[in-house]
């Protein structure tokens, strides 16, 4: 039906006949002579419609409205110099109509603006209602092909240049639920047994490397039933990989090749390598948190030692109860923080409040050096104390200190919290820069008080620091997480290829020799048949390409997403079946809808 896509047509084309297909635009009446802007995925023409030289062109040119469908043959010409456009790479020519075929007209009054001049905020709702409206707008193709495009960077650096075989695993699984919830599926010729949908091929790549496949990836989709974020799915795209005999540092050489490779081949830009590593424990003591944003400083103080023996209770009682004093210390923070803020119905005392903190203590510099603060905390602070704590937080007239007091897991988030917000309304984060680095030595486990028992703080299968063999409960895991300016992109370990290790690994978290047969039976029985040493990693496809489009939410970076509360707009699922459906599956709910009294 046609001869060129519309964003292709270059100065070279000029005299060509060509044949067009795409939606129109933008419709222009210039005193007589039409205008029409014709777009398809690869971008945007100028049509011309001339009543001297096609008067049925010219007529049927204009009867066009926004968003028909249209097919254009014409020919080829140079634009005026006066109406050159350079902003287009098909600004320098345009195509005079010799026939305007209409193959579908739009019956409805269209929900939103959709063409690439569009301008009106619309409400994501909407935009998600009529997803297929929303991809035409330039915005959204541009992401998509974005996305195409990192993929196609993915696949070419590890087939054509590391040798990776590209394997589906099974999307119909066994549960094994350890962290989110699963996605259950009923197997109707299996009655009363169950399928889920997996958080992760996790246990089949692992049993590719004992297979022998030594260097394996994946696109795959994943299901986790939680409850959703801005950055969070119940479906979502993983690059999974995984790879045998390679040791901790050469994966993560490798991982930083693919990263470089990616950033390049899309965005043009050269990352600077190798990237910076920081442990998990420097990670939590410097930003309070595993995923810190290095574009800015805002680097917490802990002052413990300093506070332990201070008559400010506050801080010398949440030492005795095992915890924590921090500070985190903000330049010129007396001029930008009101103590408005920083006080109970402030801001800052809510971001603090939302994070599990009582309160909020801080201390002013005033520009003579002195401190300003609540007598409290003066009256109860030596000059040597008070000395020592300027010194170590390198505070200088016009500094802001703000501490956290309490348990290290609600001071770390609190003063964590209160980092990020402030960077960004002080304007401390450059836009521009891209800060990339590795998080290691995580701790094998976490504590779970709900369930009194260790978790795993990756899964199960990470495999420990050979070091700390003697006392698993408090190993280092053999670890590794990629962020980029504060978010996690991917995240990945060493794995575990020996059975003995797995079980004793399966016993720390709580599960009995019975349990961690029945789950994961068929994982230990396979590393009976030798295994390699192997590991690997998980890049959350859609966060990476959210931040390379520079956009707040992945549902702007994928074609048909949910909503927050995990719906279909477009489709309106999920949504009730037919009873005849449950009955085959063996199925029946008990959920009863509220009834309005």
């Amino acid at each position: 039906m046609r001869t060129h896509y519309c964003g292709t047509v270059r100065k070279e084309d000029i005299g060509k006949p060509v044949t067009l297909c795409g939606w129109v635009d933008r419709r222009r009446d210039h005193g007589g002579v039409i205008f029409v802007d014709l777009r398809d995925r690869s971008g945007v023409v100028q049509i011309v419609g001339d009543p001297e030289r096609t008067p049925e062109a010219f007529q049927d040119a204009d009867a066009l409205r926004n968003e028909y469908v249209v097919r254009v043959s014409g020919t080829v010409y140079q634009r005026p110099d006066d109406s050159l456009n350079p902003k287009l790479p098909t600004g320098e020519i345009e195509v005079y109509a010799d026939r305007i075929e209409v193959l579908n007209e739009v019956h409805k009054q269209l929900p939103f603006q959709v063409g690439t001049s569009e301008v009106e905020a619309v409400r994501e709702e909407l935009r998600l209602k009529y997803r297929y409206l929303d991809l035409r707008r330039d915005r959204m193709a541009q992401n998509l092909k974005l996305r195409h495009d990192t993929i196609k960077a993915i696949r070419r650096f590890l087939e054509d240049q590391q040798n990776f075989v590209e394997v589906e695993t099974p999307v119909l699984t066994r549960s094994t639920p350890e962290g989110a919830r699963d996605y259950l599926v009923p197997s109707r010729v299996n009655p009363g047994e169950w399928f889920a949908l997996p958080q992760s091929p996790q246990l089949f790549k692992q049993l590719l490397m004992v297979s022998g496949m030594d260097r394996y990836y994946q696109i795959a989709r994943c299901f986790r039933d939680e409850d959703l974020r801005a950055d969070r799915q119940p479906e979502f795209t993983q690059l999974d990989m995984e790879m045998s005999f390679m040791s901790f540092d050469e994966i993560i050489d490798l991982n930083e090749a693919l990263v470089a490779h990616i950033f390049k081949t899309v965005k043009g830009i050269d990352l600077p390598r190798p990237f910076p590593r920081l442990t998990y424990h420097e990670s939590m003591e410097r930003y309070g948190c595993d995923r810190p944003d290095t574009r800015y400083g805002l680097e917490l103080v802990d002052v413990s030692d300093l506070m332990k023996d201070s008559g400010f209770k506050v801080f010398s009682g949440a030492i005795k109860a095992g915890g924590i004093v921090k500070v985190l210390p903000i330049p010129n923070g007396n001029a930008a923080i009101s103590n408005v803020r920083i006080k109970p119905g402030g801001d800052l005392f809510k971001e603090a409040s939302e994070a599990g903190a009582k309160g909020l203590a801080y201390i002013r510099v005033k520009d003579n050096g002195e401190i300003d603060t609540i007598g409290a905390i003066k009256d109860n602070l030596s000059d040597d104390q008070k000395a020592e704590l300027l010194s170590r937080t390198q505070a200088e007239p016009g500094h802001l200190l703000l501490f956290g007091a309490g348990d290290s897991e609600t001071v770390n988030k609190t003063l964590d919290r209160l980092r990020q917000v402030i960077a960004r309304q002080m304007d401390l984060i450059d836009e521009s820069q891209l800060n990339l680095l590795w998080i290691t030595d995580f701790p094998m486990f976490e504590w779970n008080a709900d369930e009194k028992r260790l978790e795993a703080l990756h899964h199960p299968f990470t495999a420990p620091n050979p070091e700390d063999l003697a006392d698993l409960k408090t190993a280092r895991a053999l670890a590794y997480d990629l962020v980029l300016n504060g978010n996690e992109i991917g995240g990945g370990s060493l794995r575990i290829y020996q059975r003995e290790i797995q079980e004793q690994v399966f016993e720390a978290i709580g599960l009995s020799d019975e349990e961690a047969n029945e789950k994961f039976g068929f994982l230990l029985n396979a590393f009976d048949y030798g295994t390699p040493p192997h590991g690997g990693i998980a890049y959350g496809l859609d966060r990476l390409v959210m931040l390379l489009a520079q956009e707040d939410s992945i549902r702007d970076v994928i074609a048909f997403p949910k909503t927050q509360q995990a719906r279909c707009l477009l489709t309106d699922a999920p949504a009730n079946v037919d009873k005849k459906q449950l009955k085959e599956l063996y199925v029946s709910s008990t959920f009863k809808p509220k009834t309005k009294e």
